[in-house]
């Protein structure tokens, strides 16, 4: 059995969510269970593009935003918290994105059994769960066998992009990263942050707090065996 590496959240859902759920879920979500192996993602979004992978995207303001942006790669945002899953799925009708699709559940488990390798273009992982407590380290995203599992199913040249406001985990992201063999830092150290990546309500109130935001952004190398 795997071990989780988020901790599911209990919240409540709006009137506004509720209506989310009942009507956009079967147009723009399903669940990590239910999707196929492999996963056929032109198909799923209706054309062939770069595809970027964005775990765990809370509420879902900074993912529609990018995608808003970025109208030539889809986006496909996997989460669990359900209200924001909702609040997602009502930004995607708002503001008329057709670039974007939910998956509910477990994103290695997506990664793991239904993308293929070297059929991403990015991946994000924005302030993943720090799990501070030393007992709960296993359950970080970032470590060496999930780093490895990620890399491999982006492309050549496609990024591993990371960020959180816990110091120590980021210390370890660094060096976790910078130990895989096929990934290569595109800053000395931390990244400053992207403008593509916006700052959310979450990262101003800990900015607020004392607790700068770090970025980490690798590219998976071409100096591998098999070009």
């Amino acid at each position: 059995m795997s071990i989780r590496t988020y901790h599911p959240r209990r919240g409540r859902l709006s009137g506004r969510h509720h209506d989310a759920l009942d009507r956009l879920f079967a147009a723009y979500a399903t669940t990590v269970a239910e999707l196929p192996a492999p996963l056929d993602l032109p198909a799923v979004f209706g054309r062939t593009a770069p595809v970027v992978l964005e775990i765990g995207f809370g509420m879902g303001d900074a993912t529609a935003e990018m995608a808003a942006a970025d109208p030539d790669r889809d986006y496909l945002a996997v989460e669990v918290h359900t209200p924001g899953i909702a609040h997602l799925l009502a930004l995607i009708e708002q503001r008329e994105l057709t670039n974007v699709r939910v998956a509910v559940g477990d994103a290695l488990d997506l990664a793991r059994r239904c993308l293929p390798e070297q059929s991403l273009d990015a991946v994000h992982a924005y302030f993943p769960d720090p799990w501070p407590k030393a007992r709960h380290h296993k359950r970080r995203l970032i470590q060496p066998a999930h780093v490895a599992l990620l890399r491999s199913r982006l492309r050549r040249g496609g990024r591993l992009h990371c960020a959180t406001d816990w110091a120590p985990y980021a210390e370890v992201m660094l060096a976790t990263l910078t130990a895989d063999p096929e990934l290569v830092n595109t800053h000395d150290g931390y990244a400053p942050r992207p403008a593509y990546r916006p700052q959310t309500k979450f990262e101003r109130r800990g900015v607020r707090a004392g607790r700068p935001a770090y970025d980490l952004v690798f590219e998976r190398s071409f100096d591998t065996a098999d070009g």
